[in-house]
Protein backbone atom coordinates (compact mmCIF):
# COMPACT_ATOMS: atom_id res chain seq x y z
CA UNK A 1 0.00 0.00 0.00
CA UNK A 2 1.63 3.47 -1.24
CA UNK A 3 0.66 6.44 0.72
CA UNK A 4 -0.43 9.76 -0.94
CA UNK A 5 1.15 12.51 1.45
CA UNK A 6 1.34 15.81 -0.15
CA UNK A 7 5.15 16.20 -0.29
CA UNK A 8 5.75 12.78 -1.97
CA UNK A 9 2.15 14.02 -4.64
CA UNK A 10 3.91 17.51 -5.34
CA UNK A 11 7.67 17.50 -4.68
CA UNK A 12 7.75 20.37 -6.98
CA UNK A 13 5.79 22.48 -3.96
CA UNK A 14 7.53 21.05 -1.18
CA UNK A 15 8.75 24.47 0.33
CA UNK A 16 5.65 26.05 -0.19
CA UNK A 17 3.06 23.49 0.83
CA UNK A 18 5.39 23.79 4.66
CA UNK A 19 5.21 28.28 4.18
CA UNK A 20 1.47 27.66 3.37
CA UNK A 21 0.77 25.31 6.12
CA UNK A 22 2.35 27.58 9.00
CA UNK A 23 1.09 31.12 6.82
CA UNK A 24 -2.64 30.39 5.58
CA UNK A 25 -5.65 28.37 7.97
CA UNK A 26 -7.64 27.62 4.80
CA UNK A 27 -4.79 25.49 3.27
CA UNK A 28 -3.63 24.34 6.71
CA UNK A 29 -7.53 23.36 7.34
CA UNK A 30 -7.26 21.43 3.74
CA UNK A 31 -3.79 19.41 4.25
CA UNK A 32 -5.18 17.89 7.37
CA UNK A 33 -8.37 16.96 6.14
CA UNK A 34 -6.10 15.55 3.28
CA UNK A 35 -4.17 13.99 5.74
CA UNK A 36 -6.75 12.31 7.57
CA UNK A 37 -8.51 10.81 4.37
CA UNK A 38 -5.30 9.25 3.24
CA UNK A 39 -4.60 7.89 6.72
CA UNK A 40 -8.03 6.40 6.69
CA UNK A 41 -7.89 4.71 3.35
CA UNK A 42 -4.43 3.73 3.87
CA UNK A 43 -5.76 1.70 7.01
CA UNK A 44 -8.69 -0.24 4.72
CA UNK A 45 -6.46 -0.97 2.24
CA UNK A 46 -4.27 -2.23 4.82
CA UNK A 47 -6.85 -3.83 6.37
CA UNK A 48 -6.69 -2.58 9.34
CA UNK A 49 -10.12 -1.50 9.14
CA UNK A 50 -12.92 -3.12 7.25
CA UNK A 51 -15.52 -0.59 5.28
CA UNK A 52 -17.48 -1.47 2.74
CA UNK A 53 -16.14 -0.77 -1.39
CA UNK A 54 -18.29 1.95 -1.60
CA UNK A 55 -16.87 3.90 1.48
CA UNK A 56 -13.18 3.27 0.57
CA UNK A 57 -14.28 4.65 -2.76
CA UNK A 58 -16.15 7.89 -1.49
CA UNK A 59 -13.00 8.74 0.33
CA UNK A 60 -10.82 8.13 -2.63
CA UNK A 61 -12.89 10.81 -4.33
CA UNK A 62 -13.04 12.77 -1.33
CA UNK A 63 -8.99 13.14 -1.25
CA UNK A 64 -8.78 13.56 -5.10
CA UNK A 65 -11.30 16.86 -4.06
CA UNK A 66 -9.20 17.94 -1.46
CA UNK A 67 -6.11 17.47 -3.31
CA UNK A 68 -7.59 19.33 -6.56
CA UNK A 69 -8.54 22.56 -4.09
CA UNK A 70 -4.63 22.31 -2.51
CA UNK A 71 -2.81 22.09 -6.15
CA UNK A 72 -4.99 25.16 -7.08
CA UNK A 73 -3.89 27.62 -4.35
CA UNK A 74 0.00 25.79 -4.67
CA UNK A 75 -0.73 27.11 -8.89
CA UNK A 76 -1.27 30.52 -7.42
Amino acid sequence: MEKHDLRHEFPQFEQKITDLKMSNKHFKGLFDQHHDVNNQIYRIESNVEVHSDEFLNELRHKRVHIKDQIYAILCN
